[in-house]
């Protein structure tokens, strides 16, 4: 079964779906033909939201509220009565983590837990799919990729916190939804990359805006190694997992790296910074790695062989074809802050053409 003949008349609840990658993910589902509802805090809005940029409120019904809130959460969710549930509500900046470890713990910790009680006191949620992070993995600097059973843990209160969550999702999963037939999966994705994100301490929001300020972006860490990835292609690894975990629960009721593979998972920050500036054709950098306050690891990759085999995914687009793509938004976005949610659709259109064409 293919995307949208799965999700077509589905009503699917994403949680922070005002974030980067919840906006993206929720405009992916509108043109899969899904009944979207939203669940998130107030747009986080530095210097651009892609939810505010594109839109996405006048397009599905959205609430906003925190998951820490569990009386409100839970009253949104009977009210809506979501059959499949995207979780992607987060504190999601390492940085942020060791200035506010606090919140970091509660959102990404007990957030992810009221999610998990509301669906076991529920009969009517089938599925959740609990997206996490890559640095879950208690990170030994290894040159090999992660695979899923590898040791969780976290340096930082962020990736702690993400640890924490997936110790959650798998004890409710044996303790409850083992028996009572429901889906619960956890997706880790690498770094995520694609138009209209503007957080903090991350290198494409940084480069953007260091070219709209026409100034130099600054590298903190250029040597450091990460899985990048679209957003699309994250977002299809989402929409996968939710499908098949869906379809067949006991055997996908499990948790699922998405990276690129091989040679294609080891690029730095230097490289994507290059890459990015060449291709959307303006800006410079300098690197400064005194500027780093906080511990950032050096080496994370991701072995994506479990998805590629049981879930048939892997990116549709290279490392260089990626910056691109980002490059081609926030290009446009850069001429004209006007229609960017048309943008944002034809570039989803474009995508999933190229990813039908794809095979594993």
């Amino acid at each position: 079964m293919d995307l949208r003949s799965f999700y077509k008349g589905k009503k699917v609840l994403v949680t922070g779906h005002t974030g980067f990658k919840g906006s993206w993910l929720s405009w992916y589902l509108l043109d899969l033909g899904a009944n979207v509802v939203g669940y998130s805090k107030s747009p986080v809005d530095y210097r651009g939201n892609h939810f505010n940029l594109t839109k996405l409120k006048d397009q599905m019904a959205s609430y906003e509220g925190n998951t820490l809130d569990f009386a409100k959460f839970e009253s949104v969710i009977k009210t809506e009565k979501p059959e499949i549930v995207l979780h992607l509500a987060a504190q999601p900046i390492v940085n942020i983590s060791y200035e506010d470890p606090v919140e970091t713990f509660q959102s990404n910790a007990m957030g992810t837990i009221h999610l998990l009680e509301i669906m076991r006191k529920t009969d009517f949620i089938k599925t959740g799919v609990f997206i996490t992070s890559d640095k879950c993995y208690e990170n030994q600097e290894w040159l090999w990729p992660y695979r899923e059973t590898e040791t969780l843990g976290g340096h930082d209160p962020y990736s702690a916190s993400k640890a924490m969550a997936e110790i959650a999702i798998s004890a409710y999963y044996r303790s409850y939804f083992k028996k009572t037939g429901a889906g619960v999966a956890s997706a880790r994705a690498g770094n995520v990359i694609g138009g209209g994100d503007f957080a903090k301490d991350r290198i494409i929001p940084d480069i953007v805006q260091a070219i709209d300020d026409n100034r130099p972006v600054v590298l903190r860490n250029p040597q450091a190694v990460r899985p990048w990835q679209h957003v699309l292609d994250v977002a299809r690894g989402y929409l996968s997992l939710g499908m098949h975990c869906h379809l067949d629960p006991v055997k996908h009721s499990t948790p699922y790296n998405l990276a690129p593979q091989g040679v294609l998972n080891k690029h730095n920050v230097l490289y994507i910074t290059e890459k990015f500036i060449e291709v959307i054709g303006k800006g410079e950098f300098k690197i400064d790695q005194a500027s780093g306050k906080f511990h950032e690891a050096n080496l994370l990759r991701l072995d994506p062989s479990k998805a590629m085999e049981f879930l048939k995914w892997a990116p549709t687009f290279s490392p260089d074809e990626t910056v691109a793509f980002t490059a081609d938004w926030y290009g446009d976005f850069l001429k004209s802050k006007e229609n960017l949610a048309s943008v944002t659709l034809k570039q989803i259109k474009h995508y999933q053409d190229l990813s039908a064409k794809v095979s594993l």
